[in-house]
């Protein structure tokens, strides 16, 4: 993973310049990037992460055809690989549900979603400092800022495997009041949204992990 950062120049600019410029420069990361990689703006850095491994991609594919059937009839979908953007960042869930139709939530460019059409994200723990840092700490705040309201973190690397589901988002402080944790084996069930009652366990995540995957 690599971060480029903006620093403000001798000359002040405002925050909406600055939020233009790194998004000229993440449309242009875009365009160069090798195929397996994505580049995200989290709290004003350029991000670029290569995609998950198969584990990584089973527990998501897993979960988005569990959410399509549970989802189906009730206005909501479950989408993959969609931008989402808040406040000059662009972000990239393993997973989202939002309405179905969700054009009135396009930003003006069509680039992304804007994070006040997205009602719960999902992010599966990917191997390494970096990644597991990323969705554990600066995503966490990231998404509490864009007022996501339920942020659910699979996490193969903690305590042999947990799903956590934050919710009571505080755009000010970047913290989400709500946390739910439990371990691989048991049941995490979506509290609250067009997703509620729906229940991610074992058939999902797998058994506990004694070992990374």
């Amino acid at each position: 993973m690599t971060a480029l950062a903006h620093e403000a120049p001798e000359a002040e600019m405002s925050q909406q310049d600055l939020d233009a410029a790194l998004f000229v420069a993440w449309q242009a990361a875009v365009d160069k990037l090798p195929e397996g990689f994505r580049a995200e703006i989290i709290e004003g850095s350029i991000e670029v992460s290569p995609t998950g491994r198969y584990s990584h991609s089973e527990i998501v594919n897993d979960l988005r055809d569990e959410l399509v059937v549970f989802l189906a009839g009730s206005g909501h979908v479950a989408r993959q690989d969609m931008n989402v953007a808040h406040s000059g960042g662009i972000l990239i869930p393993d997973l989202l549900v939002a309405p179905k139709n969700a054009l009135p939530h396009v930003t003006e460019d069509g680039v992304a979603i804007r994070a006040a059409g997205v009602d719960l994200v999902v992010e599966v723990v990917s191997r390494g400092h970096d990644s597991i840092t990323r969705d554990r700490v600066r995503k966490r705040r990231a998404y509490a800022r864009a007022g996501i309201p339920l942020y659910i973190l699979i996490d193969d690397y903690d305590d042999g495997g947990t799903v956590t589901v934050l919710s009571e988002p505080d755009p000010q402080s970047g913290v989400y009041g709500g946390e739910a944790r439990v371990t691989y084996g048991e049941a995490a069930t979506v509290p609250s949204g067009p997703a509620r009652g729906f229940v991610i366990g074992e058939a999902i995540t797998g058994p506990a992990r004694t070992a990374a995957p």
